[in-house]
C-alpha cells in the first residue's frame, strides 16, 4: 500500500472515527515497521468494536511484531473466543507454539488456519514444514513437545511468519527492498523474512526459499571439493535480475534481487547491510523464544536475559 493510499484511509478514519477502515489502516502501517502508530490505532477501533476478531488479530500482529509475544497470544487467544474459525489467530498462535517448540500444537492451530483459508500465503509450506519436523526421528513427541521449556531454547526451529509481509517489516524495515526483493531463509528453506513478487506481482517468496534449500550443502560440498575454503557469497548476472546470496549465520540465507542494471559490487553492500540488520533481528528472536518458553513454564516471568 502507498503513502498516499495510507493517507487516504487516514482521513476516511479521522471523518468517521466508527468506521472499520482502521483495520486496513493499521495493517498498512504495520507493514511499513510504524508499529507505535499501528497499535495505537488498534487499540482505538478496540475500544468501539471489543468484539471484533479482526480487530483483536490485528493488535496481535503488532504487538508480534513489537516481541511482546504473550500479549500477542492472549489477543489472539481472545480473537479465537469470538470466532473459532478465525484464520490468522490461528496461524498467529500456531507460529508462538512453533517459537516454544511445541510442535503436536503448532500443528493443530496451522491446519486450523488452513482449512480456514487455504489461500492464505505461507499456511501450507508451514504445514509442511511442521509435519516433516514431527515425522523426523529426532522429533519430540507429543508429550515432550507438551513441556517446551525442558528442550534447549536453541533447539528451538525458527519460526515461519505470520503472514505475507510480517517479517519484512520487522527484518528489513528500513531498507530498499524491504518487502520485495530481499529474502531471508532457514536452513530448512522456510521463509522467515522478507518478500519476492513474481513480474505479474504475485507472491513468490516462499517458492523461491524453498528451492533455496539445499543451497546450503551444495555451496558448502561445492566449496569443500575445489578447495575454496568456506563460502561467503555467491553473486549472478542474468539477463532479468542480478542476484546475490549470502549466509548472515551458519543457519541462515540471504537472497538480494536487484534490477540488473545495479552493479554486483553495490548488491554486495547492500547484502551486508541486510546482513546485519538480520542478525540483529535473529537476535531479538532467540531472545524472544526464551522469553515465550519462560512464560509457558510460569506466566509473569518471561523477561529475556531474567534467571
Amino acid at each position: 500500500m502507498s503513502i498516499e493510499d495510507i493517507r487516504v484511509l487516514t482521513a476516511q478514519l479521522a471523518a468517521d472515527p466508527s468506521s472499520l477502515v482502521f483495520l486496513p489502516l493499521g495493517e498498512a502501517l504495520r507493514r511499513r515497521g510504524q508499529l507505535e502508530v499501528a497499535e495505537k490505532i488498534a487499540i482505538a477501533g478496540l475500544t468501539r468494536y471489543p468484539e471484533l476478531a479482526d480487530a483483536h488479530d490485528l493488535l496481535a500482529r503488532v504487538l508480534g511484531d513489537q516481541g511482546d509475544l504473550e500479549r500477542a497470544f492472549d489477543e489472539w487467544d481472545i480473537a479465537l473466543r469470538l470466532d473459532a474459525r478465525h484464520a490468522g489467530a490461528h496461524k498467529g498462535i500456531g507460529f508462538l507454539y512453533y517459537v516454544a517448540g511445541d510442535l503436536p500444537q503448532a500443528l493443530v492451530h496451522l491446519e486450523s488456519a488452513f482449512a480456514a483459508d487455504p489461500a492464505a500465503e505461507g499456511v501450507a509450506a508451514a504445514v509442511a514444514r511442521v509435519r516433516e519436523a514431527l515425522a523426523a526421528p529426532s522429533s519430540p513427541t507429543a508429550q515432550d513437545a507438551a513441556t517446551p521449556a525442558a528442550h534447549a531454547t536453541e533447539e528451538i526451529p525458527a519460526p515461519p511468519p505470520t503472514g505475507p509481509a510480517d517479517a519484512g517489516a520487522a527484518v528489513f524495515a528500513g531498507l530498499e527492498g524491504a518487502q520485495d526483493g530481499l529474502l531471508l531463509l532457514d536452513g530448512n528453506g522456510l521463509r522467515i523474512g522478507g518478500g519476492l513478487s513474481a513480474p505479474d506481482g504475485s507472491a513468490v517468496g516462499d517458492a523461491v526459499a524453498a528451492h533455496l534449500a539445499g543451497v546450503f550443502r551444495d555451496a558448502s560440498r561445492a566449496a569443500r571439493l575445489l578447495e575454496l575454503g568456506a563460502w561467503t557469497s555467491v553473486a549472478a548476472e542474468t539477463s532479468d535480475a542480478n542476484l546475490f546470496l549470502c549466509a548472515p549465520t551458519p543457519d541462515s540465507l540471504l537472497l538480494l534481487v536487484r534490477d540488473n542494471s545495479v552493479p554486483i559490487g553495490r548488491l554486495a553492500l547492500q547484502a551486508e547491510r541486510a546482513s546485519e540488520a538480520a542478525r540483529r533481528w535473529l537476535d531479538g528472536v532467540a531472545c524472544r523464544r526464551i522469553s515465550w518458553v519462560r512464560w509457558r513454564r510460569s506466566p509473569g516471568s518471561a523477561a529475556c536475559g531474567a534467571p
